[in-house]
């Protein structure tokens, strides 16, 4: 193991831990598990990947081969036997495996080491292999050299501040004659184990890091790969539909634009054509409420009689009228308008003066234009009494 790689296993070995402590592992194995479910038989056997561990364990002289999990043994061989023959034997065993996927431990019985459970400070956790190589003279019979170690954090309370840790030490004297046979037949192992009461093995190993096979996974890498590949695909996706929703926003933005000038066009439209229909409505009540001058013109010239003519005639804008002339009795044409349905409060302005010209009397007289019934407002009893 490289010096840049022994400075990160602290580091490494922290988040493993807070991986393993956080619900992520749980819901993934589980989610994983119900997917794998939904796939047909074949395609979950096609799927399925990951280490397959095998235990090789030796009694008496015999070796003895399963598959972890199981108790029925895949292949047996002695030590007597010729070294081909017991890694043919081997191979043959392991031929349905993938190699990929082949994980073989050497398991020794319990008996063989020795099991401790410590009660660590917390600060102890991110160097534990460190700290417990220290404990080994107090713990155990032996020098550090004289054992093969290792130490796992174990999920149980050990007080306030402190945390639980299982030491494992097994005697070199015991395991590496086995190792080395193991070498002479060419056969690696990936762990060194102990056994529990009923076969399985405890979760160590206690193979030196020197010694652990590094294995390169060409899967892990293709997943890695296509992780990232799905992860770029994902953020390409993405890309792709905030472009898309974006194109869309600026079309529906043009289109409100377009829409919102029509529709100020139309207002626009509107509030004219309100404008004239209520300029030319105000025109049209203000010629039905209002009497033509024509009309004025030509009845006084009905009341009138005919020795009398006028000079000057007048209207103005609140229908006041004034008209001047000469009459041969002045005095009778009050007489003489005073039924006109258009002209109303006649009277003279001034006083009747003689004309020495004509011999007539010259006058000024006023009167007002007598509204017409469709414009004159109802009365304010009329109006009270049709309120309930």
């Amino acid at each position: 193991m490289s010096t840049a790689t022994q400075s990160l296993r602290p580091q490494l070995d922290r988040a493993r831990r807070a991986w393993r402590a956080s619900p992520l592992p749980a819901f993934l194995a589980w989610w994983g598990g119900e997917l794998r479910a939904l796939l047909p038989t074949t395609m979950q056997r096609a799927l399925a990947g990951g280490a397959d561990w095998h235990l090789l364990e030796r009694r008496d002289g015999i070796w003895h081969l399963r598959r972890a999990g199981e108790s029925a043994a895949l292949a047996q061989w002695s030590d007597a036997d010729d070294p081909a023959m017991q890694h043919q034997t081997l191979r043959q065993a392991l031929a349905a495996v993938d190699p990929q996927d082949l994980r073989l431990a050497l398991c020794l019985p319990a008996a063989a080491g020795l099991r401790r459970t410590l009660a660590l400070p917390l600060a102890a956790r991110d160097n534990l292999a460190q700290v417990v190589g220290f404990e080994i003279d107090r713990q155990t019979p032996f020098r550090a050299e004289q054992v093969a170690v290792d130490v796992r954090e174990l999920d149980q309370p050990a007080g306030e501040g402190r945390f639980a840790a299982e030491l494992i030490v097994l005697p070199r004297a015991a395991l590496d004659p086995l190792l080395e046979r193991l070498a002479a037949l060419r056969i690696r192992v990936d762990a060194v184990d102990l056994l529990t009461a009923d076969g399985r093995r405890v979760g160590a190993n206690l193979l030196a890091p020197a010694q652990r096979p590094r294995r390169s996974d060409p899967r892990r890498r293709l997943n890695l790969a296509l992780t990232v590949a799905s992860a770029v695909l994902l953020v390409l996706a993405l890309g792709q539909w905030l472009h898309n929703r974006q194109l869309a926003l600026d079309a529906m933005q043009a289109q409100v634009d377009t829409m919102r000038g029509e529709a100020q066009q139309v207002a626009a439209l509107r509030q004219q054509l309100q404008d004239n229909a209520g300029a030319a409505g105000f025109l049209a009540q203000k010629k039905k409420d209002s009497v033509p001058v024509l009309a004025l013109l030509d009845e006084l010239t009905h009341r009138l009689p005919d020795t009398a003519w006028l000079e000057r005639f007048s209207l103005d804008a609140s229908g006041a009228i004034g008209f001047q002339g000469q009459s041969v009795q002045a005095a009778k044409l009050v007489d003489a308008l005073k039924d006109s349905p258009l002209i109303r409060d006649v009277g003279f302005q001034g006083s009747i003066q003689a004309d020495p010209t004509t011999g007539k009397e010259r006058f000024y007289m006023v009167g007002k234009v007598r509204t017409p019934p469709s414009a004159t407002p109802a009365p304010a009893a009329t109006a009270a009494g049709a309120t309930p």
